[in-house]
């Protein structure tokens, strides 16, 4: 078994040249399980973050997808305002039934393109993740996320972007979640509030749940966990690629 010793240490996240970060996830609440915490901590420095939704999370509730969907969204939106981000976009993929392809690819990269950010985070798109097997969506959007931003710089890949407007656009930064660490995002006790009070925000789905410990139990303590992998008191951890530059 790999003991903390044997693990590389981790190094903080230079966000110097970041402007403008898009994150990317499935679902509405899926950026709220840490990575809304890190959310918070960009905005207050300035940065810009816009969150990409790739499915309205219609079908993640008891009630039928046609009234969770639009209540999802009111939820989502109440998370966002939380953390500080303005930018939300949510998509029509179907819930549940996310595919890798080049239709996803496309629909990333359009954002990617729109946005212009300087980081992207997803999830890696791994089987197997810290608190076990990962959802098949989440599979399919960290995948296709990974592969979109190299989409989104190529002006050869997806043309008819450039016919609706959309020039290449290479993003400096890709910062996966739910793998191996290598950076940390340090985060005071503000940005643990807020990203605790953004997940509570989606309180209709999580009343669904009804094995969902609270935010306010959950959240802190994954974050001090992280944080105990980069030595800080809590902190969110990326695998952090840098792409240029």
């Amino acid at each position: 078994m790999e003991s903390a010793s044997d693990r590389p240490a981790l190094e903080p996240l230079d966000t110097s040249d970041i402007r403008r970060i898009l994150v990317v996830v499935a679902h509405p609440d899926d950026a709220e399980y840490g990575t809304s915490a890190a959310v918070a901590h960009w905005t207050s420095q300035g940065i810009e973050v816009g969150y990409l939704l790739l499915t309205a999370g219609e079908a993640g509730m008891q009630r039928p997808p046609e009234e969770a969907g639009p209540l999802r969204a009111v939820e989502q939106r109440n998370a966002c305002r939380i953390v500080g981000v303005e930018h939300l976009t949510i998509l029509d993929f179907p819930d549940g039934m996310l595919e890798y392809g080049l239709p996803l690819r496309r629909a990333i990269a359009r954002e990617i393109r729109r946005f212009r950010p300087d980081a992207v985070v997803s999830g890696a798109g791994e089987l197997h993740v810290p608190w076990g097997i990962d959802h098949a969506d989440h599979r399919a959007a960290g995948l296709a996320t990974i592969d979109a931003v190299r989409d989104a710089d190529n002006r050869w890949v997806f043309r008819d972007l450039h016919r609706e407007g959309l020039n290449p656009w290479g993003a400096t930064w890709l910062l996966l979640t739910g793998t191996r660490p290598t950076h940390y995002v340090e985060l005071d006790a503000e940005a643990e509030r807020r990203g605790t009070e953004s997940l509570s925000a989606h309180e209709a789905y999580l009343a669904d749940l009804l094995w969902h410990p609270a935010p306010a139990d959950l959240i802190p303590g994954a974050l001090k966990q992280q944080g105990e992998l980069a030595g800080v008191d809590r902190a969110v951890a990326f695998a952090a690629h840098r792409l240029r530059g």
